[in-house]
């Protein structure tokens, strides 16, 4: 067998096996983040009227993201990455009747929409979007596949839990008037239960709608930090199909004091090599 003719062909190989441009989207999960939960409703209003409390979550965020990257430089790679990343928890306000006996509380669940995020209203959801910059090392001489390793900078936009502080903040005037209203209901009068249900229901709504507008006005959390990653993709010569699998570790970055951050994410995807 000619030797020259057999390492031609595998340089030719592994030439037509890479592109110079790519652009793909991949399913992004997140490891090892937690959301502190609420163990008990706690009190939102100073006379205990309304109360909050939200589950957490333990483990993995689901996420999705898209990818371009750049195979052309000598020596050197360079990826472009934005990741968005979520977690539910259940979140409800109580409303204290305080005429019934039994100590009957209304329960609202919440759904909020987040401003600046893709996703609309819903049960209340911890969002981390993360833009990342990379730079890798390529390892070129394998055809097909091509591993890789390197780092870079991540740009992090964070959401707020709903907390007891935030949902204080949106009492004002007008919860303050439904409370005191509540609060002053007859005992002697046998209507007075009823109305007092009344105005348990109407104080719900009006506090949740307060929650979800302010939701919506609330930012995101903007930090710096960075990341190191190893990673592969594989191309089959010609068809400009390309896929690849990430490992990212996150350091820095700002999350609200509820959340845990596993700083762990995984990219699998696929996209066009061109």
């Amino acid at each position: 067998m000619n030797i020259k003719a057999f390492l031609a062909a595998g340089a030719l190989l592994a030439s037509q096996s890479f592109a110079i441009i790519g652009f793909g989207g991949h399913y992004a999960p997140g490891f090892g983040t937690k959301l502190k939960g609420m163990s008990e409703p706690a009190p939102v209003t100073d006379d205990e009227t309304v109360f909050l409390q939200h589950k957490g979550f333990d483990g993995t965020m689901q996420g999705f993201g898209f990818k371009l990257w750049v195979d052309v430089l000598p020596f050197i790679d360079i990826e472009a990455t934005m990741n968005f990343q979520m977690g539910s928890y259940d979140a409800s306000l109580f409303v204290v009747n305080p005429m019934d006996e039994e100590g009957l509380v209304t329960e609202v669940p919440l759904e909020i929409e987040l401003g600046g995020t893709p996703f609309g209203k819903a049960t209340p959801k911890f969002v981390a979007m993360t833009g990342d910059l990379s730079i890798t090392y390529p390892i070129t001489w394998l055809p097909i596949i091509r591993p890789y390793i390197g780092g870079g900078i991540s740009y992090h936009l964070n959401s707020f839990v709903l907390n007891q502080k935030f949902v204080s903040s949106v009492v004002d005037g007008t919860t303050q008037e439904i409370i005191n209203a509540l609060a002053q209901v007859d005992p002697s009068d046998p209507n007075s239960v009823a109305l007092a249900k009344e105005k348990s229901e109407q104080l719900g709504k009006t506090m949740k709608q307060k929650v979800q507008d302010a939701a919506l006005d609330e930012g995101l959390k903007k930090s710096v930090g960075g990341h190191i990653l190893l990673g592969v993709r594989a191309k089959l010569p010609i068809i400009p199909i390309a896929a690849y699998l990430n490992g990212k570790y996150y350091i820095g970055g700002d999350y609200p004091s509820e959340v845990d951050s596993g700083n762990i994410t995984l990219e699998v995807g696929v996209g066009f090599a061109l």
